[in-house]
């Protein structure tokens, strides 16, 4: 790919009804300033999700700066995108965290995803984009996004919740007011606006109320007799202890500048099965957005689908290599490029450079450490139920027929396995729990009941006449038109 824009008209906004193609540029000033509305868009989203897998947030955001600038060269320049950190990932890191692994076993399972999710890719390029249709219809990848979010909730009430109920329930009603009552672009950074205000408050609470008592994962741990231990078990426990909300000491002891963090990633194969089934809904997230740009700029980007899903698989790749968080593309920034009418990848790589930037700062990632974990509790309400009604989302779009059984079943089932937890116990050494479980469970059934269901299509009909989300042919009723 060549790397160079025209510049639209005179360089300035475009005209009403005009857009600013992705080949095209504004001024060189004015491409700066969309950059950094795209910084803002995806910056909230970036770090916490780190912050809450237990990645480093540093190595997140510069990591998400060079997976996006290698995004933008492997499709050519034909689909603006910002690779931000996943959240589908986030119910995986804590499972495996919660079975013994660490990060290096989080980054491993999740560096095996990526490059699954880049056959995948593969494979689309040379097949075209209906055989996604074909083995993740709607009624599947909506239940397994669903579930990828609703698992999460027991992380919410015994982890971040009650480190600080009071600054969770302010800062929940917070983003909830914020994504509400603002507009345009400040609704589309609610998230991060939430997470100003939870500091804010923490802050005023510790000057005006003193320390909270409360319990910090990881720390203060004790054993039955009281004695101190290294590592949280059965026998090592953490307890509650008088704390001040915001410390921001590791803040004043860090570098303005250095490099982040680096590890390498370590395989096992039980964190691998349970990292495997967000690839789903990272094959959902990409094509939903390769078809979101298509729309709003008119061109034809079914071609280069199979290209956006084999970059996002390269960048996930390359960033849990180095231990840093997986990658995907980011509806915040589609948001920009709705309000703005500017699809101009320069604008992106002007994004990616300061993210890059942002990374080298050990104290920028000092300060993200510090969060509250009140602060995340509150946020965490919001955007994991968000990632879980993205599934509704799916079904409604695409009219998925849950009074055809042969959708109904699979998915009831697969959503109870997932947000219970349930384990099914193969062998000792190899669980299938939770995530893992539901998806399996909603794949395979709903393709061997599809399989057996009777030829006169009694109860069946997958979805009602329409567009698929993520593309391909609809199946009708018989009768249907």
């Amino acid at each position: 790919m060549k790397i160079g824009w025209k510049l639209h008209g005179d360089g300035r906004t475009p005209p009403p009804g005009e857009i600013v193609r992705p080949d095209e540029r504004l001024s060189w000033p004015r491409t700066a300033g969309i950059g950094a509305q795209h910084v803002v868009a995806m910056f909230g989203a970036t770090f916490v999700f780190p912050v809450l897998m237990g990645l480093d947030p540093n190595l997140a955001i510069m990591m998400s700066g060079v997976a996006t600038v290698l995004f933008l060269l492997i499709v050519r320049g034909k689909v603006p995108s910002y690779l931000g950190s996943s959240a589908s990932f986030v119910g995986v890191a804590a499972a495996i965290r919660a079975g013994g692994g660490d990060s290096a076993t989080v980054t491993g399972a999740i560096l095996v995803t990526g490059a699954a999710l880049l056959v995948v890719g593969v494979v689309v390029h040379l097949l075209g984009g209906d055989v996604i249709h074909r083995i993740f219809p709607p009624a599947v990848t909506g239940a397994v996004v669903m579930l990828i979010g609703f698992n999460l909730a027991p992380v919410v009430a015994n982890t971040y919740w009650p480190q600080d109920q009071w600054v969770a329930l302010g800062t929940l009603c917070f983003a909830v007011l914020c994504t509400v009552l603002l507009r345009g672009f400040w609704s589309r950074i609610a998230i991060l606006l939430a997470l100003v205000f939870g500091f804010a408050l923490s802050w005023v609470l510790d000057v005006l109320a003193g320390p909270v008592t409360s319990i910090l994962p990881g720390q203060n741990l004790l054993d039955a007799s009281g004695r101190a231990c290294a590592s949280e078990g059965p026998y090592c426990i953490a307890t509650a202890f008088a704390h001040d909300r915001v410390d921001f000491s590791a803040v004043s002891s860090a570098d303005w500048f250095g490099l982040p963090q680096l590890h390498a990633p370590d395989f096992k194969t039980s964190a691998i099965l349970l990292a495997l089934p967000p690839v789903i809904a990272l094959i959902a997230e990409n094509t939903g957005h390769v078809k979101a740009v298509s729309a709003m700029t008119g061109d034809d980007l079914n071609p280069v689908l199979g290209r956006a899903l084999a970059a996002d698989g390269v960048g996930t790749t390359l960033a849990s290599a180095v231990g840093g968080a997986p990658t995907t593309t980011y509806a915040e920034n589609i948001g920009v490029m709705a309000a703005t009418r500017i699809y101009s990848t320069a604008a992106y790589y002007v994004a990616a450079l300061v993210a890059v930037l942002f990374g080298l700062c050990p104290k920028f990632g000092a300060l993200v450490a510090a969060t509250p974990g009140g602060v995340l509790g509150g946020i965490t309400v919001v955007l994991y139920g968000m990632i879980g009604l993205l599934g509704a989302k799916i079904w409604i779009e695409n009219r998925v027929d849950f009074g055809d059984p042969v959708n109904l079943v699979p998915v009831a089932a697969a959503l109870i396995l997932a947000i219970g937890n349930v384990t099914l116990n193969i062998t000792d050494d190899f669980p299938l729990q939770g995530i893992a479980l539901g998806t399996i469970a909603v794949l395979i059934g709903y393709h061997a009941l599809n399989a057996v269901r009777r030829p006169d299509g009694a109860g069946g009909g997958t979805i009602a006449p329409g567009e698929t989300e993520i593309g391909g042919p609809v199946r009708r009723r018989p009768g249907e038109e």
